[in-house]
């Protein structure tokens, strides 16, 4: 079969290779879809892998093709999302379902084989089934939308709600929608990219600013009078602080796009943390218990009644073949993207 692997920033390469052999407690995945996440792309760029030639795809849905000789409660040609995290089970973290905190975690496409290739081999724990009506596509997007809702539950978003999202990848353009689902009375969003906001029109955002042309806190503060809950997915500084001085008093920022940068808050965003005691609450991955927890059974559940939908934020779709090429314009920002989707098959 054929895979994309790296091995050192940048230099991406399609190797045939064979088909994962499983052992009798694993299941091997045709795989049908898989998404570049956001945190791909430094890996491939600048961070490099964990050893040379890992798999890349940690984003992924499939078949199953084979189950292994112990396996009774899954069969061949299922439908499934897999969880790309393989917690311990032996820590503190793992003991109080807090998977997501592991503290000696395996993952597929970062530590371990991921996806971006025809078959992978995984745990049957790390599956769930997915809807007859859920599109594969749909099904490769469990995993940014489960860590949308995991956000979102971090920082105890209320019915009622002013709410904003600040960066409109596909994070958080879940984000937008399951905000609408759980009652948000107002939401905005925030990007520097007019087609990522018209999408988030689509999907229920009911202002949009592009942080290039205006500014979000005076428009926020002019429309709004300021916010109960505000979530960052851009990962940048700017954006940061300017969540926190959105927020009105006794308002909620969630932090979880990934940073590379310092964050430095302004001397005006850290008196209105004290003067409005606003709370910051970090949010990482999506997972809890049961195990891979009710973020990804919530999110397959609104999938299937059509209350998220994923397709429309799929912006890219490609061959593993074209995979060196896609990164390569990624470097150079050639692209404007917001989902990219590889289909190995």
């Amino acid at each position: 079969m054929k895979a994309l692997k790296l091995y050192e920033p940048g230099n991406l390469k399609v190797e045939d290779v064979d088909i994962p052999w499983i052992k009798e407690e694993e299941i091997l995945i045709e795989v049908k879809a898989v998404g570049v996440c956001g945190s791909d792309i430094p890996r491939v760029l600048n961070k490099g892998a964990y050893y040379e030639g890992l798999t890349l795809g940690h984003e992924f849905a499939g078949v199953i093709a084979k189950v292994g000789d112990k396996i009774t409660d899954w069969k061949e040609g299922q439908r499934v999302a897999v969880a790309p995290l393989v917690p311990c089970m032996q820590c503190a973290y793992c003991a109080n379902g807090q998977y997501s905190l592991c503290d000696d975690y395996d993952y597929y496409g970062s530590r371990t084989d991921g996806a971006m290739a025809k078959y992978i081999k995984v745990n049957p724990n790390n599956m769930i089934e997915i809807p007859d009506n859920v599109s594969f596509e749909a099904g490769a997007m469990v995993d940014p939308a489960a860590n949308a809702i995991h956000g979102l539950w971090a920082g105890s978003l209320k019915s009622g709600d002013r709410m904003a999202v600040f960066g409109l990848g596909a994070i958080g353009l879940f984000a937008i929608q399951f905000a609408k689902v759980l009652g948000a009375s107002k939401i905005v969003a925030i990007d520097i990219h007019d087609e990522k906001l018209e999408l988030a029109k689509k999907l229920g955002a009911d202002i949009t600013i592009n942080s290039r042309e205006n500014d979000p806190v005076k428009v926020i503060q002019e429309q709004l009078g300021g916010l109960d809950f505000a979530i960052d997915l851009s990962g940048s500084p700017i954006a940061q602080d300017q969540a926190v001085l959105s927020c009105d008093k006794k308002g909620k920022v969630v932090l979880l796009g990934i940073s590379n940068s310092s964050l430095e808050l302004s001397k005006e965003s850290v008196n209105q943390i004290l003067r409005y005691e606003l709370s910051i609450h970090g949010s990482w991955n999506s997972f809890s218990s049961p195990f891979p927890g009710r973020e990804w059974t919530y999110t397959t559940e609104l999938m299937g009644e059509g209350k998220i939908i994923a397709e429309p934020i799929v912006s890219h779709r490609f061959t593993i073949d074209e995979g060196p090429e896609v990164f390569r314009k990624i470097r150079n920002k050639e692209i404007v993207f917001n989902k990219i989707m590889f289909f190995p098959n």
